[in-house]
């Protein structure tokens, strides 16, 4: 699977390794959020990188006391339609202030691409074969947005207030 950040496609330096296979010693793993949660004290001294993957049934509040330890949270979105990981995401980022990787994965649309960024996340893992120029170009729709997020976009009621004071 293709991973874009901001649009550019990147390698995944990460292993995924499944919940009862060894880490590799020096690279970067990425392990189920139950292996994490189980084997807390011995993750806790590795010198490679790690990430966790979470479902998007996962509260931010659970995965809170492990953001020490990890660089990346991958966030598994089942449908496109399921909006859990994006209320994830922005609380990692603002009630938590997780500043590593958050990366989208599963059922996501290049409509929500930026709204993915907006939330927080950093990277999103894109189906094999997916256009990679319409997914660039989905960051590109819209320059004001109706809320605040963690990006710098207008937001259209700060317009409104200028355009009102002239």
């Amino acid at each position: 699977m293709p991973l874009l950040d901001h649009g550019r496609p990147v390698e995944d330096r990460f292993v995924a390794v499944a919940d009862d296979a060894p880490l590799p010693a020096d690279a970067p793993a990425l392990i189920p959020f139950a292996r994490l949660q189980r084997e807390a004290d011995a993750l806790a001294g590795r010198n490679a990188a790690l990430g966790v993957q979470v479902t998007s049934a996962t509260h931010a509040e659970d995965i809170a006391p492990f953001l020490d330890r990890v660089t990346l949270v991958v966030v598994e979105f089942p449908k496109f339609r399921d909006g859990r990981g994006f209320t994830i995401a922005r609380t990692l980022r603002e009630r938590y202030g997780f500043s590593g990787e958050i990366r989208a994965v599963g059922h996501v649309l290049p409509d929500q691409y930026e709204f993915l960024v907006r939330c927080g996340f950093t990277c999103v893992a894109v189906s094999d074969g997916a256009d990679l120029g319409v997914w660039a170009a989905a960051l590109e729709r819209f320059h004001v947005a109706y809320q605040p997020g963690l990006d710098t976009a207008p937001v259209l009621s700060g317009l409104r207030r200028r355009l009102a004071l002239g």
